[in-house]
């Protein structure tokens, strides 16, 4: 039987695109505001000592009949492989889950400026971690060669 797991989101994506187009996030910049009632401005504290965070977030305008949970083309592409959904990050996965690494900008209180955020407007932030050398990956990274293609103008 699956473990039922609540969250609660700790803020939501103001600004940038309001729809999900595929490409040139790193051009969009929004604004990630926590919210008020769970966290004072000391929430930040420092955050503005690093350069970029991960954003946890929630694919909330995912509709149910665009869950995936086997395999699928990414895109639709057909001349992709069938790729299966834990290979890839699409946002019709099984719970909905987003992360990202983005630039900060700005931290001002409970507000972040941020650009490269692939998440839209009304998003609801889930967490927020500061990207550390330490736990970027160790050793050489390895992807197929349809990743590489996917990824060329996503940012």
């Amino acid at each position: 039987m699956p473990d039922t797991i609540s969250l609660t989101a700790i803020g939501h994506v103001r600004g940038g695109r309001s729809e999900p187009i595929d490409d040139d996030w790193d051009s969009v910049e929004a604004r990630i505001d926590l919210d008020p009632a769970q966290f004072k401005p000391d929430a930040t504290a420092s955050l503005g000592d690093f350069s970029h965070i991960e954003v946890i977030f929630h694919f909330n305008r995912v509709p149910d009949a665009e869950i995936n949970s086997g395999a699928r083309h990414p895109r639709g592409r057909s001349d992709w492989p069938l790729v299966g959904i834990f290979a890839q990050r699409g946002k019709g996965r099984p719970n909905r889950i987003g992360v990202t690494m983005c630039r900060i900008l700005s931290v001002d209180g409970l507000s972040l400026n941020v650009r490269g955020l692939d998440a839209i407007d009304g998003t609801p932030v889930l967490d927020i971690k500061p990207v550390m050398r330490g736990f970027l990956p160790r050793g050489d990274v390895r992807e197929p060669a349809w990743a590489r293609e996917l990824m060329a103008g996503y940012w």
